[in-house]
């Protein structure tokens, strides 16, 4: 059966003292919502209807630049969590089967944990709510429980009494039940609190009193950690870094120094690959087994193949694709271009809309001149070609395979495969004017004279 998510992604977050929306704010190099959203794929949850409020336009782009298949929903007043799921009634209208109620700042909730829930729903429960055990639950409210485990209440912190409060079996907010029942319980709860919200955790009573079962599955603490402000994103960070590169070892990663390594949400690393300290992943990156990337390298929207070798210093831009055996050397950086077997550039050098071919070398100082200041033209560098020091490439323009250029040289039309090309200024000897040259600066600066 088909099961949805009602994503909440309402809330200012006023403490993150910012314009932009809490739930774009990134986390390893994705926004909040994304980490959310690629957890309920994972646990197949198919349909996803995003409840957005502040700044609805930044949020729904984000949405669909993940998933444009996902519904949007305004809230627009805040009025309890309860009275957010109330929004995607009608994206739901025609939903039948389970939904889940996720948070859009909560983003390490696990997609096992959700098939668990799944599960408890499959055994007959009503209404599955994720609970944790709190290492220090002030202010969050308590599940309150039966012998048997069953859940008959949630009580919220300040209305709980001071054996409630001993409980440490807290509340994370998501909560798992059949779409139509969900609408149902949602549509009973009242507003008759000090704040006159909706809230999301009367329908555990409300449930009850209609003879719906509700039981409790557990999580980490951890996985219900929640982002506020600043600091919470910074500790946030930390956690998803920490878990990437346990992760990353675990799956035969080489780290030489973890903590210095930082990976995005969506980094995909092969066996066998060797990281040095100091390097970023950002997002849409693929590392293939075996291959090594050198100190102080920045990565994002590139795939590198087998046995390659990155930096260091290097800076690989999208559409970078590196091939099996190539090296990129230190302060190279490539741009939407394709580097094939074996070719090399090794230094100081900017290769952008370009294809070198396999085994071509490029010099120290190369440099694809790509962009006219209106279009971006591309480069062809053939097979077994050599480009030589401090050339510049003006494209368009194509190096046949084996072509050669000479060190220096500002090529400005095709060089045909075998053939060499030279294009700088004949150098011309003055015989004696050097010394002469230097006898009267050196005087001039005697004088203190320049």
């Amino acid at each position: 059966m088909q099961s949805a998510v009602i994503l909440l992604a309402a809330g200012q977050g006023t403490r993150m003292q910012s314009d932009m929306p809490k739930v774009l704010h990134p986390l390893a190099g994705a926004p909040l919502i994304h980490h959310a959203m690629r957890s309920a794929r994972a646990a197949g949850i198919e349909r996803t209807v995003v409840v957005t409020g502040h700044g609805a336009s930044a949020v729904e782009a984000a949405v669909a630049a993940l998933d444009d298949c996902a519904r949007c929903v305004v809230q627009e007043e805040q009025l309890g969590t309860g009275h957010a799921v109330a929004q995607a009634r009608d994206a739901l209208a025609d939903h039948r089967g389970d939904a889940f109620v996720l948070y859009a700042d909560t983003p390490f909730v696990r997609p096992e944990t959700l098939d668990a829930m799944a599960r408890a729903r499959a055994d007959g429960h009503g209404v599955v709510v994720l609970g944790f055990e709190a290492a220090d639950p002030t202010g969050y409210g308590r599940l309150v429980t039966d012998a048997d485990g069953a859940l008959l209440e949630i009580v919220e912190h300040k209305d709980a009494s001071e054996a409630q409060r001993k409980i440490g079996l807290c509340n994370s907010g998501v909560v798992c039940a059949d779409a139509g029942t969900l609408f149902e319980l949602v549509s009973a709860v009242g507003n008759d609190n000090a704040k006159g919200e909706y809230y999301l955790t009367d329908i555990v009573a409300i449930a009850r009193t209609r003879g719906l079962s509700a039981t409790v599955v557990r999580c980490d603490e951890a996985e219900t950690l929640g982002v506020n402000s600043r600091s919470e994103l910074a500790g946030a960070e930390a956690v998803f870094q920490a878990r990437a590169r346990a992760e990353a070892l675990e799956n035969g990663v080489t780290l030489t120094a973890p903590d210095t390594v930082f990976f995005a949400l969506d980094t995909v690393i092969g066996r066998d690959v060797t990281i040095a300290p100091y390097v970023t992943f950002g997002p849409d990156v693929t590392v293939e087994s075996g291959a090594e990337i050198r100190s102080f390298c920045h990565l994002e929207g590139c795939h590198i193949s087998e046995g390659a070798q990155i930096g260091p210093y290097a800076r690989l831009r999208p559409g970078a694709e590196i091939g099996e055996g190539a090296r990129i050397g230190n302060f190279v950086e490539v741009k939407n271009a394709d580097v094939q077997r074996g070719a090399k550039v090794n230094h100081l050098s900017y290769v952008g809309d370009a294809s070198v071919g396999e085994g071509a070398n490029l010099g120290a100082g190369t440099i694809t001149c790509n962009y006219d200041g209106v279009f971006k033209h591309r480069t062809t560098i053939g097979a077994g070609a050599f480009v030589g020091s401090n050339s510049a490439l003006v494209a368009p323009v194509t190096l046949g395979d084996g072509a050669y250029v000479g060190s220096g040289t500002v090529v400005t039309s095709d060089v045909p495969g075998g053939d060499l090309a030279i294009g700088r200024a004949r150098q011309v000897n003055k015989p004696g004017l050097g010394a002469k040259l230097r006898a009267r600066l050196l005087a001039l600066k005697a004088k203190g004279t320049r």
